[in-house]
């Protein structure tokens, strides 16, 4: 039999390329364990932001009859000489994403809250604006007795004959 014509690995090429990919298998498990490091890291900082609505509810306030036209930049600047800024929130309109006229600041520590309130009847942009400490919605509260006395009061009429502006079945 003839022998065909082909390549001859030899043993030493074959050691190296299997010592090139077991240390290139060696950096990336280094890379992985260093990114576990560093999501744990990321975990543990999303644990602290992570707080009550309470807490940052403690920490932010209210404010009413804020101008459609205002930036949350603008808002920060008026009230930057409170204290420490967290965030500045301005609600729109789910339909029509227009802004919806109030705003909430939510600063850095409870006690900066009260700095605020002494902004409250203050002017920004034209405006009169309302400051108020913002409050904590509870659940269910306010859904009592929404729609029970509202049929009581057109008074029920039976299915009987001869109904006013019906005519005769």
């Amino acid at each position: 039999m003839a022998e065909r014509d082909s390549p001859r690995i030899e043993e030493t090429d074959v050691d190296e390329e299997l010592q090139r990919m077991q240390a290139e298998l060696a950096k990336f498990e280094d890379e992985k364990s260093q990114l576990e490091k560093g999501e744990k890291e990321d975990k543990d900082d999303e644990e602290m932001e992570d707080e009550s609505p309470a807490a940052v509810d403690a920490r932010s306030v209210y404010i009413g009859n804020v101008d459609y036209g205002a930036t949350p930049e603008e808002i920060q600047a008026h009230f930057q000489a409170c204290g420490t800024i967290n965030r500045v929130t301005i609600l729109c309109d789910k339909f029509t994403g227009h802004p919806k006229g109030f705003a909430y600041v939510e600063f850095a520590d409870p006690t900066i809250v009260q700095n605020a309130l002494v902004l409250n009847e203050s002017s920004f942009r034209g405006r009169i604006i309302s400051v108020k400490e913002k409050r904590t919605n509870v659940p269910g509260m306010g859904a009592r007795g929404r729609g029970r006395g509202r049929a009581r009061g057109r008074g029920f009429r039976g299915r009987g004959r001869g109904g006013r502006g019906r005519g005769q079945w």
